[in-house]
């Protein structure tokens, strides 16, 4: 299994296969779907605290749930799964055994939904404000774990292999990430060849991680079946002054009774469950 340490540091994404078994992938997926049909309930975008349901009007399948962040706060199946120890065993090696969480997330790619795609991005933009992340090269790696088969047609990840070593490029913000998919025209005003990106193609089960200055985005699903895919991020707790801990010198760490503070700027302004506005987002 080591040997995705040095692809990782070569071309700043690795895959690692068949860390969760068969059975585990299909609780993780029963639990998805329990959360999936609780969005369908709410009906609108919805935030408790760091809990945030988006929910959309698809141009071509209606009302849809694309992600809902820090999901694990509404389903223990999910919660155990982040401070897996097969997941620490992956990250140690490369960011320690003391480890905070910044994100927390899964994304759903319904079969032909259009409002599903990632722009082509680095997720070093979301590392805000920046005074409150430190050694961002050495500190922060995004893992997900494909509940579904990955395949081109469902909206795979893309990656530019190698895009970490180039420093932040300010890709794709002009607008909404989530507003279309990945566009070769992005990569060209980057002077990034396209021809270059390599889709990350994945069994239920494995896990791919990334680096935070890696290029990555990923298309629509025209496929007949489901792209669900579970997103962890995770960071050196010593850099970073935000997120939920996950592992203490190599001890799980479940979720406390009150959230700790990472991307809601209004978590201790507005706490309270509230439906959220994102008209913006539908667009």
């Amino acid at each position: 299994m080591s040997d995705y340490i040095q692809h990782y540091r070569d071309d700043g994404y690795a895959i690692i296969r068949n860390v969760f078994s068969r059975d585990e992938i299909a609780q993780m997926a029963a639990a998805s779907e329990q959360v999936y049909q609780e969005g369908l309930r709410l009906k609108r975008s919805w935030r408790h605290q760091n809990l945030y349901f988006e929910i959309i009007d698809d141009k071509a399948c209606g009302t849809l749930v694309r992600q809902v962040q820090w999901v694990s706060w509404c389903s223990p199946q999910l919660e155990a799964v982040r401070r897996d120890r097969r997941l620490l065993e992956i990250l140690e090696p490369l960011i320690g055994n003391d480890l905070k969480q910044l994100g927390n997330q899964i994304h759903w790619k319904r079969p032909g939904a259009k409002m599903v795609g990632f722009r082509y991005h680095q997720d070093a933009r979301f590392r805000t404000p920046p005074e409150a992340f430190r050694k961002l090269n050495d500190s922060f790696i995004q893992t997900a774990v494909a509940i579904d088969p990955h395949r081109v047609d469902n909206g795979a990840l893309k990656v530019f292999p190698g895009s970490h070593k180039l420093g932040y490029l300010g890709l794709s913000e002009d607008g909404y990430l989530m507003a279309g998919g990945p566009e070769d025209a992005t990569l060209a005003k980057a002077k990034l060849d396209p021809t270059k990106v390599v889709d990350v193609l994945l069994e239920p089960g494995d896990i791919v991680i990334w680096h935070p200055l890696t290029v990555h985005g990923s298309g629509a699903n025209s496929s007949p079946i489901d792209r669900r895919i579970y997103i962890n991020g995770y960071a050196t707790a010593e850099n970073t002054d935000r997120g939920e801990w996950a592992f203490r010198q190599g001890v799980p760490c479940p979720l406390g009774a009150e959230p700790a503070l990472v991307h809601y700027e209004d978590l201790y302004r507005r706490p309270e469950p509230h439906y959220v506005d994102n008209s913006w987002a539908n667009e």
